[in-house]
């Protein structure tokens, strides 16, 4: 070996250390993705920064959080998921099923963590609950248990208020998937107990039109309950 050729190796071989000691050292970066806005997810972003503490975490010191709010406007969360993925984030975590979809969409290499009360099988996220699969874990409530609680409260309401026999149900147009699985409990329920579900399907405030005397009085009737 020459001597040149020779320094120069060992001068690269030196260096690794230096290189492996900056890797190790190079700060973690959490991608979060949520359909609300920093205000609303204050409390759920402190529990958040409380868990990773636990763990030996802490933000700014050893790990980052980027935090992306689509502000309640669904069709935003694609490009924000995939604004994460581009940043090559260490991890995406979620919240909310539609959160969870957009990141899947945007990447099927970043490990995604979600959180939802929805059915992350039917929905696609995982191909089961024991061997979720893919990229994709998380928690959810066992046994989708927001769609046999809407049920409950669709009875709750006919007995505090028996004589009803038109119950209105004010659903999102844009939170579709969350929608139809919570409809279907809802009109179950509703078969169940003898009265009719009226659905008024809106996708913003400005739609709900409250002009008509049934709407009213439905609407009256059933407490204003939405989705």
């Amino acid at each position: 070996m020459k001597r040149r050729t020779f320094i120069a190796a060992l001068g690269g071989a030196a260096a690794w250390p230096m290189v492996a000691r900056a890797q190790q050292t190079a700060m973690p970066v959490i991608g979060f993705l949520s359909p609300g806005s920093p205000e609303v997810d204050a409390s759920r972003m402190n529990a958040f920064r409380r868990g990773l503490a636990e763990v030996g975490y802490v933000e700014g010191k050893n790990v980052a959080i980027e935090y992306r709010g689509a502000q309640n406007q669904l069709d935003h969360l694609p490009a924000l998921a995939f604004d994460l993925a581009n940043r090559q984030v260490a991890v995406i975590v979620t919240v909310a099923i539609h959160a969870t979809l957009a990141a899947k969409a945007a990447t099927n290499t970043i490990p995604i963590v979600f959180g939802t009360g929805a059915d992350p099988v039917q929905f696609g996220l995982v191909t089961s609950l024991n061997r979720p699969g893919g990229n994709i874990t998380g928690v959810t409530v066992p046994g989708n248990l927001n769609a046999a609680v809407t049920g409950k409260r669709l009875e709750l309401l006919h007995e505090l208020v028996p004589s009803t026999g038109v119950i209105a149900l004010l659903t999102n147009a844009s939170s579709i998937h969350v929608t139809e699985v919570e409809t279907r409990a809802l009109q179950d329920a509703a078969s169940a107990l003898d009265v009719e579900l009226r659905l008024l399907n809106v996708g913003n405030a400005s739609e709900i039109d409250l002009r008509d005397d049934l709407s009213k009085r439905t609407l009256h009737a059933s407490g204003h309950y939405c989705r």
